[in-house]
């Protein structure tokens, strides 16, 4: 995974095993509060989690969160958005009316090919 090339201004993500939230939060500049909130929102965040539910945050679940924050915070997506965007999901409603449209531009081109 690459790191976002617009979160230039973080940190750089020092050669550890293993990360507090205290610290990663430190490193990608959100609270605490939001990388739990963030861990119910996007499955693809699961901090291992050891002796009394502390969590435990590994390097590529700091890219991760770093990819969300610029979703979220740069680009302007929101939580559905982001969730749908990392998980690499295109919005099932929208492609069934791009390929209706799509299907009636085949429809009206073949009628104009007939007339020819």
């Amino acid at each position: 995974m690459l790191e976002p090339s617009n979160n230039d201004e973080l940190p750089p993500i020092p050669p550890k095993r293993y990360f507090t939230i205290g610290e990663v939060g430190e490193l990608c500049a959100v609270k605490p509060h939001v990388l739990r909130y963030w861990e119910q929102e996007f499955p693809q965040l699961k901090p291992v989690k050891r002796r009394g539910n502390r969590r435990y945050y590994q390097r590529q679940d700091v890219i991760l969160i770093r990819q969300i924050k610029s979703l979220l915070y740069d680009q302007g997506f929101t939580i559905g958005g982001a969730r749908q965007r990392m998980s690499g999901a295109e919005e099932p409603a929208k492609m069934g009316v791009d390929d209706k449209i799509f299907k009636d531009l085949i429809k009206e081109l073949e009628e104009v090919i007939a007339q020819l």
